[in-house]
């Protein structure tokens, strides 16, 4: 079954829609985003979501620490690393935490996304790259760049309801990150959070 992971989640109308429709995982954003929240909003929302959603944190370049404390609060239950870290800072992280962990890829070439399968993480995230941007472009990318992968990964970048089923077919990944597909003006909307749920799901029981 595709998972499915609502990210940029930073109001408890959000919590409320994600806990009435209940996807696989949903994301807090912690660096500098229109969708950051600090530590102790996302330890408010986390507070008020169903216990079957894993909440995962976003993160990039912060410092090891950081996420450790998020970890061990019970803040979150998974980590996206979504900027430069390297080899060695995920092996510091792992050496501290037992969550899972994620790192995005900003997609630019196939070479790059098997580098990056080599990585000691559980999965990958494959995003669009845009200069300047560390995510959230809310743009496709070319699915022909996407290598044969051992590891399990999350497909990223400007998936809406009238483009998932395809992408889905086409990359058979292991779930789905969804986040300005699912907003209207740039605050998460209900309905669209339930219509893309809705479509996710009925196509796994096809």
């Amino acid at each position: 079954m595709t998972k499915i992971k609502i990210c940029g989640l930073t109001r408890q109308e959000d919590v409320e829609s994600v806990n009435r429709w209940l996807p696989d995982y949903t994301g807090f954003v912690f660096s500098p985003s229109r969708r950051q929240v600090t530590p102790e909003q996302a330890g408010r929302l986390k507070a008020e979501l169903d216990p079957r959603i894993k909440a995962v944190g976003v993160f990039v370049n912060e410092p090891v620490s950081l996420t450790v404390k998020l970890c061990r609060a019970g803040v979150i239950d998974a980590v996206q690393l979504h900027g430069d870290e390297s080899e060695t800072y995920i092996r510091k992280l792992k050496d501290q935490i037992n969550c899972p962990l994620i790192k995005a890829v900003r997609v630019q070439n196939t070479e790059q996304v098997l580098q990056a399968g080599k990585l000691s993480v559980d999965l990958l995230l494959l995003d669009t790259y845009q200069k300047g941007q560390y995510g959230g472009s809310g743009k496709t990318f070319d699915y022909e760049l996407i290598p044969n992968l051992q590891k399990r990964y999350f497909l990223a970048g400007g998936l809406k309801n009238s483009n998932i089923v395809q992408a889905i077919r086409k990359c058979k990944p292991y779930g789905v990150d969804i986040s300005s597909g699912v907003e209207t003006e740039g605050l998460k909307d209900d309905d669209k959070i339930r219509e893309i749920i809705c479509t996710v799901r009925s196509l796994d029981k096809r």
